[in-house]
Parts: C-alpha cells; structure tokens; sequence
C-alpha cells in the first residue's frame, strides 16, 4: 500500500475509484436528499438546463441527469467488476490447469485460448448479444428483468474476456512449479488440487490482480460500445453506455447528454488504468 499510494498517478487513479464508489453506493440517499429521480419523466421540463431542481439539467423526456448519472454508476461499476471477477476466475483456472498440467492438457487449453484471442471481439461481442436467450430454455420473466440483462451482459464479456489472465497464470505457474516447494509437497503426497490451491495460487495471485484491474475499464468500454448499439443494459435502466446512446441524436442541440456520461466513462477507465499500473509497480519483487 506505502508502494502503491508514493505512486502519483496511482494515488490519484485510487482517489477517483473511492469518490465513484461512494457515489455510485450513495446514489438513492442522495437522490431523496436532492427530490431528484432517475426515472421520473417531466415531459414540461425536456432539455432543461441546470437549476436548483435539476443541477445538471433533465434529458429528452425530463428525467434528472444527475440522478441518471448517480444509478448508472451503480450499473456500470457493477458490470465492470463483476465481469473482471468472473473473467479472472475461469483465466486461474484454466492457466492454473495448463501450467501444472502440461503436455496434452496445456496444449488444448492454450490452443482453445488463442483460438478465443484470435476473434473479432466487437462484432463475437454483437452475436452473442443478438442471441435470444429464451430459445437456450431461460426463464423469459429472468431474462426481462434488470437483473437478467446484468448478468446476460456479465455473461458475454466474461466469455471472452479470460484469455489474458490465463496466459499470465500459465506462465507464472511454469516458474513456480520447478521450485522445490512444489516437490516437496508432491513428495508428501499432496494431490493435484492442493498442490495448485495452496501452493500454486498464493505465488501467483499478483499478476491475476494487476489484470484483472486492468481489465474492468476494457470491460466498461465494452459495456458502453453494447449499450450504445443498443444490445447492453436496456433502458429503463441507466447505464454510462446507454446514456450516450439516447444522446446521439441530440449533440447539436444539447451536447452535454453525451458530454457527462462520456467524462465518467473516460474518469472511470483512466483510474482503473492507474491503478493497476501502480499495483504492477508496487507488486514487483525488484522493485525496493
């Protein structure tokens, strides 16, 4: 932490994270604080500009921007690390596999990762967004909720969003496993499973959090490029994505539809950035 906070870049990239966090956590006590709401419509107050009942102004049917702006967060936020999440968990488990493992075992899943990495990622992104998942035998009172479009979201990206992980951990886990720890431990008669969960995860955990860190602002990107085309978060629900996408016809006459929820995207990625690239200093074992 004393590494990660002497870093300038990283401190303020924390900074930012913590203040959207809360705020994103804050979102409906400060919109009862404010008398605002997210999806109110004032059909007389379109396109209004800021005021003291609207402090950044409403959108094209009235709602409060800045109450849209606080639930997306909620949204975004959510997606982006949910996502991470899940991606770096099947990325250990498949680069924990194939290190260990080796031989037949790594060159399947090493071949299945490249083949995942060697996609088109927007237009695979688009597919499988397209795909209806009541023809899979989902639940279609799941499927319209706002929970079942999160997860289907969480769910897409994550499919395609475990490769770098996976590759780091392989590697990591080829250069742990020749130490003599390992050997002993074999040596005992510990199994598989222990050897990778208790010995094997512990040495290569760094490198699966500066990643994984890395990657929620790749992944809110993509949340926002779907929700743009219209296959991400459907509204009611707000999300940064979508927000820009009910803007797109309206930058002429009221550009700051498009302009908030592209700063927050834009501060949101580049403190994720930061962070993770300060983590992968502090982390480094050469560093003093």
């Amino acid at each position: 932490m004393r590494r990660l906070l002497r870093h300038p870049p990283a401190a303020f990239g924390a900074i930012v994270l913590l203040l959207l966090t809360a705020l994103a956590l804050a979102a409906q006590p400060l919109q009862a604080l404010l008398g605002i709401d997210a999806e109110t419509l004032d059909l007389a107050a379109q396109l209004a500009p800021a005021s003291s009942g609207h402090p950044l102004g409403t959108d094209e049917v009235g709602r409060d921007l800045l109450a849209r702006l606080l639930s997306g967060s909620q949204v975004s936020l959510a997606i982006g690390l949910s996502t991470a999440l899940v991606a770096a968990l099947l990325g250990t488990l498949v680069g924990l596999l194939a290190g260990y493992r080796g031989g037949t075992v790594d060159a399947l899943l090493m071949r299945l990762t490249d083949g995942v990495i060697a996609l088109p990622l927007l237009p695979l992104l688009i597919v499988l967004s397209a795909v209806d998942p009541a023809k899979l035998g989902l639940p279609a009172e799941v499927l319209r909720s706002p929970g079942g479009g999160l997860a289907r979201t969480v769910v897409i990206i994550a499919l395609v969003g475990w490769t770098t992980v996976a590759r780091l951990v392989r590697a990591a886990t080829l250069s742990v496993k020749s130490h003599e720890f390992i050997r002993a431990a074999e040596a005992l008669g510990a199994g598989p499973a222990r050897i990778m969960i208790r010995h094997l995860l512990p040495n290569v955990v760094s490198p699966v959090i500066v990643a994984t860190t890395l990657s929620v602002g790749n992944i809110i990107l993509l949340e926002s490029a779907l929700s743009f085309l219209g296959l991400g978060v459907q509204p009611p629900l707000p999300s940064w994505g979508n927000m820009l996408s009910g803007a797109l016809d309206l930058l002429g006459s009221a550009p700051m539809l498009a302009v908030w929820p592209g700063l927050m995207i834009f501060l949101t990625v580049l403190s994720f950035n930061l962070v993770g690239d300060g983590l992968q200093r502090s982390l480094d074992p050469r560093r003093s």
